[in-house]
């Protein structure tokens, strides 16, 4: 465990390795799970304020599911998540000619239409944050549909905070993200040191 400021950072985000492989899930995290994606309370105006220009990427099904229900619901434990339609694809998930799930707000992004990249917990995944009181709890959430990028992550040996690099410096920034990768290069020298010295 690897404590920064206010942040309680798994173990797992140092050791586990991770590297997104979409040609082999196919965006599968963006339709599989009980719920939209989690939201955080100051991201709610913006899904309304960017809604206009979002919406012309989105599918007929899912422009249909934002009207009725609007650019953010509650699941049924009161937490704010993206509208989800029949109870599967993000209501923002739009398929690419390879039939690859990909997110309408990050390609509104992309198109230099929008400055929001998406919702933070999709930029963060497989990151899972929990918000206490006094701290955030940041755990690496094994999901099956991930194992793909998990064996990727493998091959190319790209530990979870690298991979994550962009959107963790978002969440807290560029001196919280250095005094991280610091913690783990110190421990990953105490540790080699410590097998010189087992040898």
């Amino acid at each position: 465990m690897i404590l920064i400021e206010n942040t309680c950072v798994s173990d797992d985000i140092e050791d586990q390795e991770f590297v997104c492989n979409l040609d082999k899930c196919k965006g599968a995290c963006c339709v599989e799970g009980d719920s939209g994606a989690p939201l955080d309370e100051d991201e709610l105006a913006i899904l309304d304020e960017i809604y206009p220009e979002v919406e012309p990427y989105l599918t007929e099904a899912g422009k249909k599911v934002i009207a009725a229900e609007g650019t953010w619901t509650k699941d049924w434990d009161g937490d704010y998540v993206t509208p989800i339609i029949n109870g599967r694809e993000c209501a923002y998930a739009i398929y690419d000619q390879k039939g690859i799930l990909k997110c309408g707000i990050e390609e509104a992004y992309n198109d230099g239409k929008i400055s929001y990249k998406k919702p933070l917990s999709c930029h963060l995944y497989p990151i899972r944050v929990t918000k206490y009181e006094q701290y955030h709890a940041l755990n690496y959430d094994r999901w099956e549909i991930c194992s793909p990028a998990c064996s990727l992550g493998q091959q190319l040996k790209v530990p979870v905070y690298k991979f994550l690099k962009d959107p963790l410096i978002r969440a807290y920034g560029e001196d919280w993200y250095r005094q991280l990768s610091d913690e783990i290069d110190e421990r990953q020298q105490a540790r080699a040191n410590e097998h010189e010295k087992g040898e």
